[in-house]
């Protein structure tokens, strides 16, 4: 990285500069699905070749993102010296978002928001049961709740490696906090999160009408199975 003790390395300064654009961009898939408000809420993304990530300045209007103000971060979430944007303090989140990316190897992007139905299911300490095919699809059965931690340390990212390990689900909803959704790419992890938000609505408001009736177990399997492996447009060979 430009100013390290190496000395440059174009390859992780280009890789650097594209992960600060897609990061930078992201932000506003939060602020166009009304997944966060004021300055809450962020999306980080690993950079590929190198033991950093990418991260949102804290306290910083939607508005004013840029790929030159997002924040970069070595993998103990050490703000990295030399590089554009590095005067700036990073999300308030950080540190989970270091232990994530440190003990989930496939992860390469992450996103927190503070979305109004997933809020109300974390304030509750409850599961978002599996009861809808899209759930299925994309989450691979409930949404798990992870346990309470507060911010400052990275107790945070312990609960979500901690929940998400051995769980198909790309999300976890943690105790009386808020959702942070997981991805092999940013762009994933903002779909995940979209994703979360929605289901915690639709089954919300399902619940208000009556007894939820979840799907068995076996067409769950099937169902994500098929979502992820069948559905959309592939590569051409």
């Amino acid at each position: 990285m430009t100013g390290g003790t190496t000395g440059p390395d174009p390859g992780v300064d280009d890789a650097v500069a594209v992960v600060r654009a897609d990061v930078a961009a992201l932000h506003a898939e939060l602020v166009r699905y009304g997944l966060v408000v004021w300055t809450g809420g962020n999306v980080s993304g690993r950079v590929p070749g190198a033991d950093l990530f990418v991260i949102k300045p804290s306290g910083v209007s939607y508005d004013d993102l840029a790929p030159e103000n997002m924040v970069v971060c070595d993998l103990d979430g050490r703000v990295v010296d030399g590089t554009a944007g590095s005067e700036r303090t990073p999300s308030s989140d950080t540190a989970a978002h270091a232990y994530v990316y440190r003990h989930l190897s496939d992860v390469g992007g992450i996103v927190h928001t503070h979305s109004t139905y997933a809020v109300a299911w974390a304030a509750r300490g409850e599961e978002i049961p599996c009861v809808i095919t899209a759930m299925a699809d994309e989450f691979g059965g409930p949404i798990p709740v992870g346990p309470f931690a507060v911010i400052g340390d990275d107790s945070i990212g312990r609960g979500i490696v901690e929940t998400l390990r051995e769980h198909r689900s790309r999300a976890v909803i943690m105790r009386n906090h808020g959702p942070f959704t997981i991805g092999s790419t940013p762009l994933e992890a903002v779909k995940a999160a979209v994703m979360l938000e929605d289901v915690a609505r639709t089954v919300h408001l399902a619940r208000q009408l009556g007894e939820l009736v979840p799907i068995p177990q076996e067409a769950v399997d099937r169902l994500f199975d098929r979502y992820q492996n069948v559905y959309g447009q592939r590569a051409s060979s």
